[in-house]
Order: structure tokens, then C-alpha cells, then sequence
């Protein structure tokens, strides 16, 4: 019980640290200017009514609050998960994830849009905008995918 004590620890950290640097973003930066950070990554400051990459991003608040509520009941189950979790790298994937999708939901409860802020790209070839809440489901859903791979090559648990 006491690592779970930790874990939302954590989760009330990331979440801070996301929604901090959201309001840096927004402080600091105009709407859709680019400003190089390093060769492949620029601070790039838009609004994404949608979900992940973009997708229905039509700016709709009906839309844009199912997604909050969604999203709640995702990060509900993803808690549930968490809390009986004894595996100390599935509870890492787990706090990585909640505190991202957190992040984004308390984001958009504000306004209706979600801040992104950094912009990935090779060249003149575009990938993505994102944020840290972006990263942290990322980097937590690759880390779940490997473990569950990994477990299901080896049949064994983590």
C-alpha cells in the first residue's frame, strides 16, 4: 500500500509539471510560430480540440466534453488496474499513463482544447505536436506493450 501512496504521489507531480508547462507554453509562446529547440524538435504552440495526433479535431465543446468524461472513465479503470497492480513496472506504466491523460483532461476542462506545444519533425517532414501528457502516455503505453510482449514470449510475469 505504501508504494501505491507513492505512485499517486507521482501522479500528482507529472500532472503538475504538464499543466505548468502548458502555462509556460501559453505565456510564452505565439499561436503557431516556430521556434527551433533542437534539429528535430521546435516549440510550436496550437490547440487540439481532438484526441491523439489530432483525430477529430473539429472543435466541437459537445465533442470536446464526452472526451473529458471518456477519458475519466479510462483513467477510473486504469486506477482500479493500478491499485491491485504488484508488479512495480506495470505500476510505472500505469502512473505514466493516468498522470498524462489526467493532465490533458484537467487541460481541456478549461477551455475545450488541449495545449500542445512541441513540435516533432525530420526536416521539412512534419510528425506531430504534442505535450508532456502526450509523452507520459506514450512512454507508458510502449513500456505496457513491451512487458506484455515480453510476457507473452517467456509466459511468464514481469
Amino acid at each position: 500500500m505504501h508504494s501505491i501512496k507513492k505512485g499517486y504521489f507521482f501522479i500528482f507531480l507529472l500532472i503538475t509539471l504538464d499543466l505548468i508547462s502548458k502555462l509556460i507554453a501559453e505565456q510564452y509562446l505565439e499561436f503557431g510560430q516556430s521556434v527551433p529547440l533542437i534539429p528535430i524538435l521546435d516549440f510550436f504552440l496550437v490547440y487540439n480540440s481532438g484526441i491523439a495526433f489530432s483525430i477529430l479535431d473539429i472543435n466541437n465543446k459537445m465533442l470536446s466534453f464526452g472526451l473529458s468524461i471518456l477519458g475519466l472513465l479510462i483513467v477510473g479503470y486504469l486506477n482500479a488496474l493500478y491499485r491491485v497492480q504488484k508488479s512495480s513496472i506495470y505500476q510505472v506504466t500505469f502512473i505514466l499513463i493516468i498522470s498524462g491523460a489526467m493532465g490533458n483532461i484537467l487541460d481541456r476542462l478549461v477551455d475545450g482544447v488541449v495545449t500542445d506545444f512541441l513540435y516533432l519533425h525530420i526536416g521539412n517532414i512534419s510528425f506531430f505536436v504534442f505535450n508532456l501528457a502526450d509523452t507520459f502516455i506514450s512512454i507508458g503505453a510502449a513500456l505496457f506493450f513491451i512487458m506484455e510482449f515480453k510476457k507473452y514470449l517467456y509466459n511468464s510475469e514481469p
